[in-house]
């Protein structure tokens, strides 16, 4: 396995919501934050990869809470590239507190993209050889995510602050959408302990999405499924289930 490389960090108001509690999409984009910083100090940053005309896409999250950091909390992230094989790249991360409590732990799927076909490429050595991870031949299977039965639905506009560097929406974008249709009353009386999330295809700029959801009642909390969807194609599924506060 790769190297471990960890930042702190500390939790500000405007990282959270009226739980006091850090948004999905905050800590997703952190998470992502220091895989970046991890690249750029091992000399494989966006400018590296770019040569080859190629960039990193996620693919799939697997999230595992204990519970999410809180207001003003002081935390360690930290992140290694485990595995990968001639297409995907496994690489996970942690949220501890600094007295090494663990918070959260993500396994996440990145796979590289042709920058003008927008498929899928293979992963060279001269990529990932600094990482130090583990090549493997196996391709890993995620858990499946649940079908919708009887969805609701909310639809939202791609803006242009939703667009990233690489022309299409940012994978922590999706985790808003997903969310927010649940509403005040659910999001203020449950908190997540697991999430998985694929990510099927890109979303472009000035397109209008619909957030699918439904609620499953479980014996232990609640359940939720959802999708991301443009017309009938479905960009983006989910699964997560609910603990009360």
């Amino acid at each position: 396995m790769g190297a471990k490389y960890t930042i702190p960090h500390e939790v500000t108001y405007y990282e959270c919501d009226v739980n006091h509690t850090m948004k999905l999409s905050t800590m997703i984009a952190i998470v992502i934050k220091v895989s970046e910083e991890q690249s750029d100090l091992l000399n494989r940053g966006n400018d590296y990869i770019h040569q080859f005309g190629v960039t990193w896409i996620i693919t799939h999250y697997e999230v595992f809470i204990s519970r999410l950091p809180r207001v003003n909390e002081k935390i360690q992230v930290t992140t290694q590239a485990m595995q990968y094989n001639k297409y995907f790249c496994y690489r996970d991360f942690w949220i501890t507190t600094e007295s090494g409590e663990e918070l959260v732990h993500i396994e996440s799927i990145f796979s590289l993209m042709n920058y003008t076909t927008r498929k899928i490429s293979s992963v060279t050595e001269d990529i990932i050889a600094p990482f130090e991870s583990e090549k493997i031949t196996k391709i890993k299977r995620p858990p499946k995510v649940e079908s919708l039965e009887n969805p609701s639905s909310t639809a939202y506009n791609v803006r242009f602050y939703d667009i990233d560097s690489n022309h299409h929406v940012n994978n922590s974008v999706y985790f808003d959408w997903l969310i927010d249709g649940l509403g005040y009353d659910f999001l203020t009386t449950y908190e997540p302990k697991y999430i998985n999330v694929r990510f099927d295809k890109e979303v472009e700029y000035g397109k209008q999405i619909e957030s699918l959801y439904e609620v499953v009642d479980q014996e232990n909390g609640k359940q939720t499924r959802h999708a991301i969807k443009i017309a009938d194609k479905k960009y983006c599924e989910a699964q997560i289930e609910w603990q009360e506060k």
